[in-house]
C-alpha cells in the first residue's frame, strides 16, 4: 500500500518534471498504410501491404500546457523558487495538463479481398502506454505554501486528476467501397489491460478557520479515490529483481484486463476534386478485474486539534492525547483500501477533413491499374497537390480538447510525397509538422514530426511528437 502511494504522490509531482495523442500529419495521408489507423473509411489504395515487424509503426508523444521544463530550470539568474510561485503557482490553472504518449506496431498487415476486390481487410497488433495529470493547483499551493496566511480559503480535493494505461491491442478491420465516391470502414478491437491507474471525479475540501476550543479550526471534506490494477504486481516483480517481461507478456497477451472497442470511418468524394472524411477511434472499455487495488477516503470531519482540559487530564496520566486525535481522524474519515473490479472508458478521438485536390499530372503517383484506380472513387494520386484542414478532438476527464489543422500536401512522380500541416491547440499556435512518405519499389518508408519550431530547444516547447515506420506495399490492383 505505501509504495503504491508513494507512486501515486510522485505522478501528481511529475508535472514540474513533464496527451494530445493526435496524429494530424499522418491523417488522410493515403500513400502510407498506417493512416487507415486513424481512419478505417480511408481510401485504400494497395492490393495488400505488410508492416515489418516492431518497426512498421512507432510513435512518440509529449506534451504540456502553460508550462515548460525550461521555465524553471533555465540559467537565466532567477531565483528557482520565485520562478516556481511566478510560472506554476500563479499562473498555473486546474486546466493546465501534461500527458505524454508512446505506441508500437507489433505485427500491422492488410489485404484486398479475392472475390470481392471492393473490400480491404487490415489486421495487427500494437502496445500503447499514456499517462495523463492536470495541474493540482490548490493542493500545490497548499503543500508550497501551507495555510497559516490563507484562513476560510477552501482548497478543493477535485484539483487532483490524473490517469494512465498500458494496453496491448488486438485488432481487425474492413475497409468498403461502397459508390464511386463513397467509402466505409469499421475496425473491432480487443483491448488486454497491462497497468492502469486513475484518480479523477474526485470532490471536496479542505478549510482552516478560527477555532472555538483551540487557535484553528481544519474542517476536510472528502469524496476521494485511487484505483489501480496490476501496479502492484509490476511493482513485486521489480522488487524480487526480475520477471517483469514475462509480466507484461502475459498480460499483454489476454492475460490481463479484458475489453473490447471499435473504430468507423467514411471518405466520400464530393466531386473529382475535393474530399470529405471523418472518423471516431477507441469507442470502448475495459473492465479491470486482476490484482486491483483501490484506495478511498470518504468522509467530513473538523478538528481543532488535541484538546487539553485541565485539571480533568491530570487525573488519567497514561492518557495519549496525539493518539485520541488519530483514532478521532480515523473514525470520521476513514481510509480504505479494497479489491473491487472497475471499468474504465477508452478515450474517444474524432477526426475530419476536407482536402481539394489539383495540379493534375499524367498518371497516378502509385505504381497501379490505372483503370481500377478510376473506379476507386479516389483520384488524388492523379494530382500533385492536395490542400485542405483537419479538425480533431478527444475526450479528457476535464472536458474534449480540439485541435484545428491546415496542411499542404505535394506528390513527386512514384516516390516520394510530403505533407507539411500547422495546428493550433491548447498546447501551441505555431505547431509546424512535416510528414515524408518514400517509396523505394515495393518498400514503403515514412517518417514525421511535429512541432519543428521547438526542436531547437526541446525543454522550452510545449508539445513534440515523431513518427516513423517501415512497410512492403503490392500497389497494383486485381
Amino acid at each position: 500500500m505505501i509504495r503504491s502511494l508513494v507512486l501515486f504522490i510522485t505522478l501528481i509531482a511529475g508535472y514540474m518534471t513533464i496527451h494530445a495523442q493526435n496524429k494530424e500529419v499522418l491523417y488522410d495521408f493515403i500513400e502510407i498504410p498506417q493512416a487507415l489507423m486513424v481512419n478505417p473509411g480511408m481510401n485504400t489504395i494497395y492490393n495488400w501491404y505488410a508492416g515489418v515487424p516492431l518497426i512498421s509503426g512507432i510513435y512518440v508523444q509529449g506534451a504540456t500546457s502553460g508550462l515548460t521544463v525550461n521555465d524553471i530550470f533555465a540559467a537565466d539568474g532567477l531565483d528557482i523558487n520565485q520562478k516556481v510561485r511566478d510560472r506554476a503557482l500563479n499562473s498555473l490553472s486546474k486546466r493546465d495538463e501534461v500527458n505524454g504518449i508512446f505506441q508500437v506496431d507489433i505485427l500491422n498487415g492488410g489485404f484486398r479481398g479475392q472475390k470481392d476486390p471492393a473490400n480491404f481487410f487490415s489486421f495487427g497488433m500494437y502496445v500503447e502506454g499514456y499517462a495523463l495529470n492536470y495541474w493540482p493547483k490548490d493542493l500545490a499551493i497548499l503543500a508550497y505554501e501551507g495555510n497559516a496566511d490563507r484562513l476560510g480559503q477552501r482548497f478543493d480535493l477535485n484539483d487532483l486528476n490524473t490517469s494512465g494505461q498500458f494496453i496491448n491491442v488486438l485488432h481487425f478491420g474492413i475497409n468498403r467501397q461502397i459508390k464511386n465516391n463513397l467509402t466505409l470502414g469499421a475496425r473491432i478491437k480487443l483491448y488486454s489491460g497491462i497497468v492502469d491507474f486513475n484518480s479523477t471525479n474526485n470532490s471536496g475540501y479542505f478549510e482552516t478557520t478560527v477555532g472555538q476550543n483551540n487557535l484553528l479550526r481544519n474542517t476536510l471534506v472528502s469524496d476521494m479515490r485511487l484505483r489501480s490494477s496490476g501496479l502492484d504486481a509490476l511493482l513485486d516483480a521489480n522488487d524480487n529483481g526480475g520477471g517483469i517481461g514475462s509480466l507484461l507478456t502475459k498480460r499483454g497477451l489476454f492475460g490481463g484486463d479484458p475489453g473490447l472497442g471499435f473504430d468507423v470511418g467514411v471518405t466520400y468524394n464530393l466531386n473529382k476534386q475535393t474530399v470529405i472524411t471523418g472518423s471516431l477511434l477507441d469507442i470502448g472499455l475495459l473492465y479491470h478485474t486482476s490484482d486491483v487495488t483501490n484506495y478511498t477516503l470518504e468522509g467530513s470531519a473538523s478538528i481543532e486539534g488535541v484538546e487539553i482540559i485541565l485539571p480533568d487530564a491530570l487525573s488519567d496520566p497514561n492518557a495519549d492525547f496525539w493518539e485520541d486525535l488519530v483514532n478521532e481522524i480515523e473514525e470520521l474519515i476513514p481510509f480504505e483500501e479494497n479489491s473491487k473490479n472497475y471499468v474504465t472508458f477508452r478515450p474517444i478521438k474524432f477526426y475530419s477533413s476536407i482536402r481539394y485536390n489539383f495540379g493534375k499530372q499524367g498518371e497516378p503517383t502509385a505504381a497501379c491499374d490505372c483503370d481500377n484506380q478510376t473506379d476507386s472513387g479516389d483520384r488524388s494520386l492523379y494530382y500533385l497537390n492536395s490542400v485542405g484542414g483537419q479538425l480533431y478532438a478527444i475526450n479528457r476527464p476535464r472536458g474534449p480538447q480540439f485541435a484545428v489543422t491546415a496542411f499542404y500536401q505535394r506528390r513527386f512522380a512514384k516516390v516520394l510525397a510530403l505533407k507539411a500541416t500547422y495546428t493550433v491547440d491548447k498546447f501551441t499556435a505555431s505547431n509546424i509538422g512535416l510528414g515524408m512518405s518514400l517509396q523505394a519499389g515495393p518498400v514503403n518508408l515514412y517518417i514525421m514530426g511535429d512541432n519543428l519550431l521547438a526542436y531547437g530547444n526541446i525543454a522550452d516547447g510545449n508539445y513534440a511528437s515523431f513518427q516513423l515506420g517501415l512497410n512492403i506495399i503490392s500497389w497494383e490492383r486485381n
